[in-house]
């Protein structure tokens, strides 16, 4: 059987289960936690309880999996998820890569093919051994791969980060998921540069497809063969969730059931907002959270005419499928 790398190691593919294929467990700046939060609102020990009691709970929903794809710009932190996944019976699966919208980390700026240090591709490099011999020193090894193509486009400093991100997918194999735009459509922008790098594009998630209710934009980016990430739900905001459900309704009547994955893009804390978080996100969205799918969204799927079959196809199949395994 074809295995998939978690936090707590290889699981099989066909062991994942019920997967939500894009939530975080912490968004956090290291620098901002550290010099302005500590003491003040980021308390690491009760951070990570109620991260514990919040798996535990959306475990209870009968969720067995989730894809995680914070990485260097959301604050990517293994040895702090290595404690969560240990308390959990949940699966945590982890990515690599990079999350900019616009200009290069200067880490990689000056070295690189034809630079100031005139190399091969350091983020290929890094990429690479984040999935095949671990992240930093956890021997935690990252399942999947992660980029974004915002609004502003294919920048520079974002074309050659996601270049190297779909040259080490070529490489290594694994799959990938792009944060992209549903407004500006940039999912197309995604798919016509991975099929020029030779992807293949049945492993690549277009992230946050779900914002749009565009159809054929959506029905575009599905017959190239890539998955829709129908992954903001209670981010109304972007996007409310009576509009998602009838999106992927229309979508499964028509045949696309096999090429949607669910999520909320959910976490436990975002440090975004500092002491502000849990009043900010309380009036801002308050159906932003990891059950959000289990207790409301499947029953309005369900009434909107996805059949159960279906709903077994976004949850379990597609992302068994994603990471490796077959569809049935």
């Amino acid at each position: 059987m074809a295995t998939v790398e978690t936090v707590r190691g290889p699981v099989g593919v066909g062991d994942l289960g019920p997967t939500l294929m894009h939530e975080h467990v912490f968004v956090l700046s290291t620098e901002h936690v550290q010099n302005y939060g500590d003491g003040l609102w980021w308390d690491e020990e009760a951070r990570v309880a109620d991260a514990v009691a919040r798996l535990r709970a959306l475990r209870g929903k009968g969720i067995t999996t989730i894809v995680d794809p914070t990485v260097w710009g959301l604050g990517r932190y293994i040895p702090r998820i290595q404690r969560i996944a240990e308390q959990v019976p949940l699966n945590i699966v982890v990515a690599t890569g990079l999350y900019v919208y616009e200009e290069l980390p200067h880490q990689y700026t000056y070295r690189g093919p034809g630079l100031l240090l005139d190399m091969p591709e350091p983020m290929v490099a890094d990429f690479s051994r984040d999935i095949t011999q671990g992240i930093g020193t956890t021997g935690v090894k990252a399942a999947f791969l992660k980029c974004c193509v915002e609004a502003p486009g294919l920048t520079p400093g974002v074309e050659r980060i996601a270049r190297a991100v779909a040259r080490t997918h070529v490489e290594t194999g694994a799959p990938v998921t792009v944060h992209t735009s549903g407004p500006a459509q940039s999912g197309r922008l995604v798919v016509n540069l991975f099929r020029k790098e030779g992807a293949d594009l049945t492993k690549l998630v277009i992230g946050h497809a779900g914002d749009s209710n565009d159809l054929d934009y959506l029905m575009e980016l599905a017959d190239s063969g890539a998955t829709l990430g129908m992954d903001r739900f209670g981010l109304d905001l972007f996007n409310p969730t009576p509009d998602r459900v009838r999106t992927i309704a229309a979508l499964a009547a028509r045949g696309y059931a096999d090429r949607m994955v669910l999520a909320h893009d959910a976490n436990c804390f975002i440090d975004w907002f500092g002491a502000g978080h849990d009043a900010a996100k309380a009036a801002a969205a308050p159906n932003w959270h990891y059950t959000h799918i289990s207790d409301d969204v499947v029953p309005a799927l369900r009434d909107a005419g996805v059949t159960d079959a279906q709903i077994e196809q976004l949850l379990v199949a597609n992302p068994r499928r994603y990471f490796g395994g077959s569809a049935s």
